[in-house]
């Protein structure tokens, strides 16, 4: 097994899972759990660039009024009405306005196959932001159990999870999405969220990420 290798993958695993978590409610436990030293951290391992956002992250929370962040949230994500950016895949990838579509369904048969089940307290739609970057986490995360087990079998079964994720939902609806938030935010906390997003999406998309063995 390659150190430098698994490193990547766990590293790539954690930052999925962290940007995550920044897209549930602001709350003091973003500070209590030091989620945005953990961030940053995962980041300096994936790439200069979005280590630097990660820095910039915690800045902008740390500056920021948890009101005026719970607002921006409010405003971008939720609505009611007239909302900037809504956290579902299928806003983004259907023709038709609405959301639960058939896209809504492709990436729940997809969690079905990668054995991913929503926690029982997760109140939102399968196809949210936070639930298909939770699922991005796992399918590193098992990429990496597996070279440490010297399973290629497995970790090429999970890489590829990992590619159609990215291939049929995350990279066609995160840009447009990160787009909207970027031009709707009021806060430099959720400016910045975006373009970290976005970049560690391409990040992953670029032919040097975490790639299956050949």
């Amino acid at each position: 097994m390659s150190a430098d290798e698994f490193a990547s993958l766990a590293a790539h695993a954690d930052l999925a899972r962290l940007l995550a978590a920044c897209y549930y409610q602001p709350g003091p436990e973003f500070v209590e759990e030091q989620l945005f030293d953990s961030l940053s951290a995962a980041a300096t391992a994936v790439d200069d660039a979005l280590a630097d956002l990660a820095r910039r992250l915690g800045a902008a929370y740390a500056a920021a009024d948890l009101q005026d962040l719970l607002i921006d949230y409010t405003r971008l994500f939720i609505g009611p009405v007239n909302t900037i950016a809504q956290p579902y895949g299928s806003v983004w990838l259907e023709l038709k306005a609405g959301l639960m579509q058939e896209s809504t369904q492709a990436i729940v048969d997809l969690y079905g196959e990668g054995g991913f089940e929503l926690a029982e307290d997760f109140r939102d739609l399968p196809d949210h932001i936070a639930a298909e970057l939770e699922f991005l986490y796992l399918t590193l995360f098992r990429q990496a159990e597996a070279l440490r087990n010297g399973d290629t079998a497995a970790r090429s079964r999970h890489a590829q999870l990992q590619q159609r994720l990215l291939t049929e939902h995350l990279r066609r609806w995160v840009p447009p999405f990160a787009a909207a938030v970027r031009a709707g935010a009021q806060t430099d906390f959720y400016r910045t969220l975006a373009a970290l997003t976005a970049g560690f999406i391409e990040r992953q998309c670029a032919p040097t990420a975490a790639t299956p063995p050949s």
